[in-house]
């Protein structure tokens, strides 16, 4: 593990320039391009060619999370305007739950011009689909990482707290477009198969995907399947340690269903994940199992993985269909329908893939940590990647182009 906490962050760069950030989706999703890395041969695609690319008889992996208008404004009698950004819920915890409060609920949120909020409740007075409400937000006390906890509450028991985000926030997209949201994004900035609200920027990688291209996979009988990871702001954190061991990795909420772990349990094809947050939570998966091999009597809050809990395990022997097998007897026997959890899980090179053969991904940041989890994947294979993108002149990041990187 001390060999990987070593990793300096300056040797995953590389030079983007401003023209090649990709400020706006195109029209048509499928349209993008893509590049397909298959076993160290690039070849030059458009997103629509995606299913003819496909190893015959796998299993897609697609984050079903759905963005919500996370960014509140608030005035002050004074004038000043207040950001509040919210992260995740805390007061109830469950995202469902949170979204259906009819008084009150606190969410973990970080505020943008702080030092004009003192201790007044800020207030908004809204009218949702004919009905007067007082929107209230009083700041609640300070958390780690420059966040704070935030009591929002309202006066009107017809609505709900999903009621207010949907009329009063503003989809957050990514700092590095450089431009306020538009009523644009709130439809380019969704996959077209999201369905569970809960993250605060979106898992990219599905945003090519279209009606057509679905169709042209179960044509080709590629399997679908779905999970949930709530995808939260710590993706943009910036690693601003010279080595990897030095960042503090985020943990990201995902749901599973016992039905698809079943599936995967008894699956002998390749599995591709379709983007980073897919890849990390079948990762995860793999080392849940394995814990419960070695200790099938843990509790259900125990089923998590921190950031370097697969490094500490190194040559671990048991299989994929092993590791899901034991997760599949204890969702059973604990008659469970679904695994609700949490991962912490930094992949950088020197990780093995346990689960997946394959994914599917936008191009990165330079010195950031879906950067360095593509290099797990890929090796120094990335450089070649990304300097043929370059000067092909592919479109990066979240709106930009995509990648098939496939292995086996």
């Amino acid at each position: 593990m001390d060999q990987v906490q070593h990793i300096s962050i300056l040797d995953y760069t590389y030079s983007l320039p401003d023209e090649r950030i990709a400020t706006y989706a195109l029209e048509e999703r499928d349209q993008s391009r893509l590049l397909v890395w298959n076993n160290g041969v690039i070849s030059d695609q458009k997103f629509f060619y995606l299913p003819n690319c496909l190893p015959a008889g796998s299993m897609l992996v697609f984050n079903n999370t759905r963005v919500i208008r996370a960014r509140l404004f608030f005035r002050k009698e004074t004038g000043a305007k207040i950001e509040i950004f919210c992260l995740e819920p805390l007061t109830p915890e469950d995202y469902a739950l949170s979204f259906s409060q009819t008084e009150s609920c606190r969410w973990k949120c970080i505020v943008g011009n702080l030092k004009k909020w003192k201790d007044e409740v800020l207030v908004q007075s809204l009218v949702i689909s004919g009905k007067p409400v007082n929107f209230r937000a009083e700041k609640i006390r300070a958390l780690p990482n420059n966040s704070f906890e935030i009591g929002f509450s309202w006066d009107n028991a017809q609505i709900n707290f999903a009621d207010l985000l949907e009329h009063s926030g503003n989809i957050p997209i990514p700092p590095y477009l450089n431009r306020e949201s538009e009523d644009i994004d709130l439809t380019s900035y969704q996959t077209v198969y999201s369905r569970i609200k809960g993250s605060v920027a979106a898992p990219t990688a599905g945003l090519h995907f279209t009606p057509a291209v679905f169709e042209a996979l179960e044509k080709k009988k590629i399997d679908c399947e779905e999970v949930t990871l709530h995808v939260g702001a710590g993706t943009f954190q910036p690693v601003k340690s010279a080595t990897i061991g030095g960042h503090d990795m985020h943990s990201e909420h995902f749901i599973l269903s016992c039905d698809l772990i079943d599936r995967i349990a008894g699956f002998e094809g390749k599995i591709i994940a379709i983007g980073t947050t897919s890849v990390r939570t079948l990762e995860s998966l793999y080392f849940i199992g394995c814990k419960l091999i070695g200790n099938p009597g843990i509790n259900t809050d125990q089923l998590t993985v921190n950031q370097w809990e697969p490094y500490e395990v190194p040559g671990t022997a048991y299989s994929r269909q092993e590791s899901f097998k034991a997760l599949s007897a204890y969702l059973h026997h604990h008659h469970l329908a679904e695994l609700s959890s949490s991962t912490q899980i930094i992949i950088v090179p020197g990780y093995e893939f346990r689960v997946i053969s394959g994914m599917v991904t936008n191009f990165h940041q330079p010195q950031s940590t879906l950067l360095l989890l593509i290099a797990a994947f890929l090796g120094d294979e990335w450089k070649r990647i990304y300097e043929h993108a370059l000067s092909h002149k592919y479109r990066f990041l979240s709106y930009g182009d995509s990648n098939l990187y496939l292995k086996g």
